[in-house]
């Protein structure tokens, strides 16, 4: 029986396409006081790539890593089952790394879901290109709030798994140099990547784990990193991996831009004062980005909410959740349901993990809301979900989270739902296994907003249309 269960879930899975709007879904869109009506056509997947209208001379272009304006795209659909075991992957391995200072327990029920082994947690849902050496090479990374090292596949490989672009060769960059086993930074590095450095020689190793055996190892070293043409950062220190093995595929390496000393963020502190934002688009199809500096950021209209430390692992961006409304209603939630849990804002996971306690309430506020549509069969983790392919507009209830500091931050309807099928269209929300597990606000919810980091400054910022 449970065999044909997970065949059953990879069928439906496989077929499954990520909720995507056309350019046009702003016009679309009727807003009735707490109630929002838009078509459902505007759900259908973008096939081609359309570029963001806001914000167009951005440092970095951000977009989907498996849409059609990455590198990565090989013209076929998305392969969901993949997506969605991915996320609850790094669901687990992030919730593991906090359980100390947040959990007591760190896993999702199994019942939800089977988690093959070879999926592994680090692997985020958008890229950027950058350019690396001199001459520059442009090499496709993983955009991750949640990683603190950057590093890139490197030639001569001991292993290198398969990517989209050629492998960068340090011997042909005349700005490549290997980091010594005395310097400070390499004495530093494992607050960055919670392993021990080597020496081969004098020359700093670096390595790099994650929670399903993939691991990075190579030379640690600076290099000239280039994110525009007037955008420079000069002895940038990464990891040139000449080891790489497990779950990685397609894109070069990872941008990390966690709270760490070996952090683009930190590491750039000079020019951009440790500021940065970026704009995650609704479509699968668009054009988001991704900048550094006070300077770049576009929002008219900016709500702040303190930057919380969580006290084990300062990596993580945390914030203070207080609270969730549907339909303008605020739920009966108690205050300790988040607090006691705390939480943290990740670019790299896709739905918003929840308390069971807070989730139940939004869950049942969401259905007796969208009571006289026809409900669907759940798509594990997600298990709220609707059959809309025989309509041609739905109407639903505003979502709205309320973050410490008084703001409040009303989703965009991309950041309610993930579309399988217009006749599977889900809840983008899933419950972890215990109120005391921490609590992950993931990228889908984050969809259209400027999201700023003010790290001097403690906080983090919402700005609402940031991105289309």
């Amino acid at each position: 029986m449970a065999s044909s269960f997970l065949s059953k879930l990879m069928r439906i899975l496989l077929c499954a396409f990520v909720l995507s709007v056309h350019s046009s879904f702003e016009k679309k869109v009727l807003v009735h006081g707490a109630q929002i009506t838009v078509p459902v056509s505007s759900l259908s997947p973008s096939v081609n790539c359309t570029a963001s209208t806001n914000n167009v001379n951005s440092t970095l272009k951000l977009v989907h890593k498996y849409g059609p304006c990455s590198q990565l795209f090989d013209g076929g659909p998305i392969n969901h089952t993949q997506v969605l075991l991915e996320d609850i992957a790094r669901v687990k391995w992030i919730q593991s790394k906090i359980s100390n200072s947040i959990s007591g327990t760190s896993d999702l029920k199994e019942s939800k879901v089977s988690l093959p082994a070879s999926y592994g947690p680090y692997r985020s849902s958008y890229v950027v290109t950058i350019g690396l050496g001199t001459p520059k090479k442009d090499l496709t990374l993983s955009f991750d709030t949640g990683s603190a090292l950057t590093w890139t596949q490197c030639e001569p490989c001991i292993s290198c798994y398969n990517q989209t672009e050629p492998i960068f060769n340090p011997s042909q960059s005349s700005s490549y140099a290997n980091i010594s086993c005395s310097a400070l930074s390499c004495i530093q590095l494992p607050s960055g990547t919670d392993q021990l450095t080597g020496c081969s020689g004098s020359t700093c190793v670096y390595g790099a784990a994650y929670g399903d055996a993939s691991f990075t190892a190579g030379f640690f070293a600076t290099e000239t990193l280039t994110l525009t043409p007037t955008d420079v950062i000069t002895n940038f220190e990464f990891g040139c991996g000449e080891n790489n093995q497990g779950t990685f595929e397609g894109f070069a390496g990872l941008l990390g831009l966690a709270r760490d000393p070996v952090s683009i963020i930190e590491q750039s502190a000079t020019q951009y004062g440790r500021y940065f934002s970026y704009c995650i688009p609704r479509s699968t199809g668009g054009t988001g980005y991704l900048t550094f500096g006070k300077g770049t950021v576009t929002s008219a209209s900016l709500n702040f909410t303190p930057m919380v430390t969580i006290a084990q692992n300062p990596l993580f961006y945390g914030i203070n959740i207080t609270g969730i409304s549907v339909g303008g209603n605020p739920l009966s939630i108690p205050s300790t349901v988040f607090s006691n849990a705390g939480a943290i804002i990740d670019s790299g996971t896709t739905f918003t993990y929840l308390p069971p306690t807070a989730y139940t309430a939004l869950q049942s506020a969401f259905k007796e809301a969208m009571a006289n549509y026809t409900s669907a069969p759940p798509a594990l983790p997600l298990d709220t979900c609707y059959d809309f392919s025989l309509l041609s507009d739905i109407t639903v209830p505003a979502i709205t989270f309320s973050f410490d500091g008084s703001i409040n931050v009303d989703l965009d309807v991309s950041g309610m739902f993930y579309v399988l099928d217009p006749s599977l269209v889900c809840l983008a929300f899933v419950a972890n296994n215990a109120d005391s597990d921490g609590v992950i606000y993931g990228n889908t919810q984050q969809r259209t907003f400027e999201v700023i980091y003010d790290v001097p400054g403690g906080q983090i910022g919402f700005g609402a249309q940031g991105c289309s």
